[in-house]
């Protein structure tokens, strides 16, 4: 992307935020972005798939991306990874080389950069600082996959809803509202806890009912943090 695109300015202050590049001096990331590319997908439409990913390394500069993987049988859908702007894809590619057989959606209006695979492997190789904040980046996506193995596997549903939305709390926010999942259908946040859409509203309308929760347009406030907390511990026994 060169400096005089009219995109320049924001795509350098995305890069400049993100996790994966933000501690990297300004001279290093005008360079890095001279590699960039700007593209766009309505939303609700395929994003990027799997043979593009393959060649070609994205992050996000503005929407909400789902990751998913779809059972053609049934129809059933679980979603891996929720990345929102700041967030790149795809690790996995980049890490083995190899295609990655999974569903990308746009929930939003998307629009990413991107730049060539073979090129950010250099930029591995050569900067340290991207490797200081490559590697966390990259433990914080396993993370997340361990947390919804162990959910999918050792806890019921009402406890795998409550704890996506702990997890989605925004911290800088003075009340407690999510941040990616906040204006999500149920069937969607059904997908992020393999759930079906009227179990995610059963337990959601449970939690409005006893005051933990507030929901006003699809918009999901954490009233009651502390009770929501007390309730995810005494349902896995760790009190």
């Amino acid at each position: 992307m060169r400096p005089d695109s009219p995109f320049y300015s924001v795509c350098f202050n995305v890069l400049r935020l993100s996790p994966l590049f933000s501690s990297l001096d300004e001279k290093t990331l005008q360079d890095m972005l001279l590699h960039f590319h700007r593209e766009t997908w309505m939303k609700n439409s395929p994003a990027m798939d799997s043979g593009q990913t393959i060649d070609r390394f994205y992050v996000i500069i503005s929407g909400r991306m789902k990751v998913c993987r779809i059972n053609p049988d049934t129809g059933r859908e679980l979603t891996i990874f929720l990345l929102g702007p700041g967030d790149v894809f795809d690790v996995i590619c980049l890490l083995d080389y190899q295609q990655h057989e999974v569903e990308v959606t746009a929930i939003d209006d998307l629009e990413t950069m991107c730049a060539p695979l073979g090129e950010v492997r250099d930029w591995i190789r050569q900067h340290p600082g991207f490797n200081r904040t490559f590697l966390p980046y990259l433990g914080n996506q396993i993370r997340s996959l361990e947390e919804l193995a162990v959910d999918l596997t050792l806890h019921d549903t009402w406890t795998r809803l409550s704890r996506l939305i702990i997890r989605h709390i925004d911290h800088k926010q003075h009340q407690n509202r999510l941040k990616l999942i906040n204006d999500l259908s149920h069937e969607e946040l059904g997908n992020l806890i393999g759930s079906a859409r009227a179990v995610v509203n059963r337990h959601i309308q449970g939690l409005k009912k006893e005051g933990i929760l507030e929901i006003s347009r699809k918009h999901i406030e954490v009233k009651d943090l502390h009770s929501l907390l007390n309730k995810i511990e005494k349902r896995m026994g760790i009190r």
